[in-house]
C-alpha cells in the first residue's frame, strides 16, 4: 500500500503546490483535520489557519477555501492562501492590524466576527 497521495493547492492565479504527500493538516470549520492516504472521501470548507503538509515540510496560511479528497487525490481551492515562506513579520503585523480594525466595526455579524477572530489568533501564533 502506497502511503502517499496527490496534493494540489490552487488559487485563481496559479497552482501553488502539486506534489505527493504522506499527510496534510487543514483548518476546517469542524476543527483541525489530518488527512492520510486512503482517507474517506471528504468535502469541507476552510476557516482561517495553517495548512501543514508532511509535518512541517511546507506550510500555508489560508483564510477560506474548499477541500475535496477522493481516491487519494486532495485538492484545495482558495483565493486567500499564502505560502508562509513568503510572509514577513511586517506583513503579518499589518494583516493583524487590518483584521482588528475590521473586528471593531459595529455592523459585522457573528459569523464574520468568528472568522476574523480565528484569523487574528492564527496570525498572532505565526508572528511569535
Amino acid at each position: 500500500m502506497d502511503e502517499n497521495f496527490n496534493i494540489e493547492i490552487v488559487s485563481p492565479e496559479k497552482k501553488l503546490f502539486a506534489e505527493k504527500g504522506k499527510s496534510i493538516t487543514i483548518p476546517s470549520f469542524e476543527g483541525e483535520m489530518t488527512i492520510l492516504a486512503d482517507h474517506i472521501s471528504t468535502i469541507t470548507f476552510l476557516r482561517p489557519g495553517i495548512i501543514n503538509i508532511n509535518e512541517n515540510k511546507k506550510k500555508f496560511f489560508v483564510e477560506e477555501g474548499t477541500v475535496e479528497f477522493s481516491k487519494n487525490n486532495l485538492t484545495i481551492l482558495s483565493s486567500t492562501i499564502i505560502d508562509l515562506d513568503s510572509l514577513s513579520k511586517n506583513a503579518i503585523s499589518s494583516m493583524i492590524e487590518e483584521s482588528k480594525k475590521e473586528l471593531n466595526q459595529q455592523n459585522i455579524d457573528d459569523k464574520k466576527r468568528y472568522i476574523i477572530s480565528h484569523k487574528i489568533d492564527c496570525l498572532s501564533q505565526i508572528s511569535l
